[in-house]
């Protein structure tokens, strides 16, 4: 299994570079390190004393690593949860904070192992998700990350001005999708037609 630094990489390089959506509600990010994330950890990479749109700009892939490996892993407890889920929990912890842990918690929960979905990975979160992997092994994971790709489509269904992430002007798969189908077996992954059609109701 991958170390937590090397999937950090891999993060960071999925992520990519400075970004200034206005649609995005995490605002400027880059590596995918957020403006708010700098505010709230104080993270002043400029040394200015304030933390603007520069201090972000300015966010290393080294330091944006460490913060993902102290913040999005470390932190929430996804060391915790079976290894097999480390990869694409990380990955969505990135991504979407607590709710890729209430995506897990609903999961185990229609798995038949009960969870109160809050977003923290406390003591029944770690028993039931291991009692979800040793009725599952081999299938946790890519559930998990069918999961994943449910939460961004009815995501995108509730909000107009995030489809872009979920179809591409094409109409084929935006980088939401394709994000959560890397974490899934191939077979699991959705046909450009299937997805056509899922998303064949959005204006």
């Amino acid at each position: 299994m991958q170390t937590v630094q090397q999937i950090a990489k891999e993060i960071v390089a999925r992520e990519g570079g400075f970004v200034n959506d206005p649609d995005d509600p995490g605002g400027a990010t880059r590596y995918g390190v957020t403006i708010a994330t700098l505010r709230r950890l104080g993270f002043d990479t400029t040394g200015d004393g304030r933390i603007g749109l520069e201090d972000v700009r300015a966010v290393t892939r080294a330091q944006a690593e460490a913060i993902f490996v102290e913040h999005y892993f470390r932190r929430p407890g996804i060391g915790n949860l079976p290894e097999v889920l480390h990869p694409g929990l990380f990955d969505m912890y990135v991504n979407a904070g607590s709710n890729a842990v209430k995506i897990l918690q609903r999961l185990v929960s229609e798995m038949g192992f009960p969870c109160a979905a809050d977003g923290a990975i406390g003591p029944q979160t770690i028993r039931q998700a291991q009692a979800a992997h040793e009725a599952a092994p081999d299938h946790l994971a890519d559930a998990y990350a069918v999961a994943r790709r449910n939460f961004y489509y009815a995501l995108a269904d509730g909000r107009p001005s995030s489809r872009k992430y979920a179809r591409r002007k094409d109409g084929g798969k935006g980088g939401w999708i394709l994000r959560a189908e890397e974490f899934m077996a191939p077979r699991y992954r959705l046909t450009d037609a299937q997805h056509r059609e899922r998303t064949a109701s959005w204006a």
